[in-house]
């Protein structure tokens, strides 16, 4: 069998140790392995009949390509959030089958989130043989529990975040850290959680400000090092009975010029009078190498999507379930939205994490 594989979205700590994982486990069955650059990109820049744009596209991988590749962050493959559905010349994806056919691909592994997953689950309505592997520091794929990128995410936000107290404790200001989770606050939430901060605000949660700034201005008044600490998801909004207009309750992703994180410490200067420290940790979150979770995850599920292709089973995607390697249909993402369970987890009225209940849920309390 040829097996290709690619990456696509954006990359994540584990990616590569997915990737070893993938080519060691194909080359111990005999199976050759062809890796694409930038994810479909690479795909649709490949001409077969030019082994120039061949060569330039594709990567052999074999088993002492890969070597040492485990412990560095990104991914070897490189990447792109290229769609061949929406494309400026019409749906591309005919293309992508033809160029799959006279490669001689016979099935393909795909590590994605939402963008990339979603196209491989058309691309398996298409009768083309694919396993797709989630990976999204936001741990937002619906149907599994986990994403490859996200515990390391998490680390790096903890580290970051206490490190920054000393700064702000120093100038006796309130801290407002800002990270990536555009639909889901999961990230934040945890982060928050285990860096014990004093606030934090989730993308499935607007702002009242008239609640929140109170809450911040007593943290810091009560702090005998007079500082307090705010987390705050880059998709979160602000409702409530707080700042008026439109701009300050649109999505992060049409929010180019003043983050979420900027607004709110805005606030706090100007309604607090409190001075204020704000950082947006953002793609330092998924810099570097991945933690033994991300790492273990990685090789968990390219094992498992080269065992699950041996046995012929295609359309699938690796999952993880209530702490159990998993795999489910490969178009489960499409039948639902993976968010923070407000009710279970959070305080909306503190904008604190809460653990409701804990016997029998997931090691990431999901």
């Amino acid at each position: 069998m040829r097996l290709g594989i690619l990456t696509g979205g954006g990359d994540v700590p584990g990616l590569n140790p997915c990737i070893r994982s993938l080519t060691l486990s194909a080359d111990a069955l005999g199976w050759t392995v062809t890796g694409f650059r930038r994810g479909w990109e690479g795909v649709l820049a490949v001409d077969p009949d030019d082994p120039a744009t061949v060569a330039a596209n594709t990567l052999p991988l074999t088993r002492e390509g890969v070597r040492g590749i485990d412990r560095m962050g990104g991914t070897i493959l490189h990447t792109s959030r290229t769609d061949p559905r929406t494309l400026k010349g019409g749906d591309a994806t005919q293309r992508v089958m033809e160029v799959l056919e006279r490669l001689g691909i016979d099935a393909m592994v795909t590590l994605g989130g939402d963008g990339t997953l979603r196209f491989s689950a058309h691309l398996a309505a298409q009768g083309v043989k694919v396993v797709s592997i989630p990976k999204t520091m936001d741990n937002d794929v619906f149907g599994t529990d986990y994403c490859i990128g996200f515990s390391t995410a998490v680390s790096r936000s903890v580290e970051a975040i206490n490190a920054l107290r000393t700064t702000v404790e120093s100038h006796e200001r309130i801290g407002v850290v800002e990270l990536f989770g555009r639909r889901s606050g999961e990230t934040a939430l945890l982060a928050g959680f285990l860096a014990q901060v004093d606030r934090t605000v989730i993308a499935e949660v607007p702002a009242d400000l008239d609640r929140l700034l109170p809450l911040l201005a007593e943290d810091k008044d009560s702090n005998p090092a007079r500082y307090a600490m705010l987390v705050v998801s880059e998709g979160a909004t602000i409702g409530g009975g707080g700042e008026a207009g439109a701009e300050l309750s649109k999505p992060a992703s049409e929010r180019a010029e003043v983050g979420i994180g900027q607004q709110i410490g805005r606030a706090i200067r100007e309604r607090l009078g409190h001075g204020t420290v704000i950082q947006e940790l953002a793609y330092l979150m998924r810099a570097g190498e991945p933690d033994g979770m991300d790492r273990m995850v990685g090789f968990a599920f390219g094992g498992l999507a080269v065992q699950l292709l041996a046995r012929g089973e295609t359309g699938r995607m690796v999952a993880l379930a209530g702490g159990n390697y998993d795999h489910v249909p490969i178009d489960t993402l499409l039948s639902g939205v993976k968010t923070v369970d407000v009710d279970g987890l959070y305080d909306p009225a503190a904008y604190r994490a809460r653990l409701m209940r804990v016997q029998g849920m997931p090691m990431f309390l999901y």
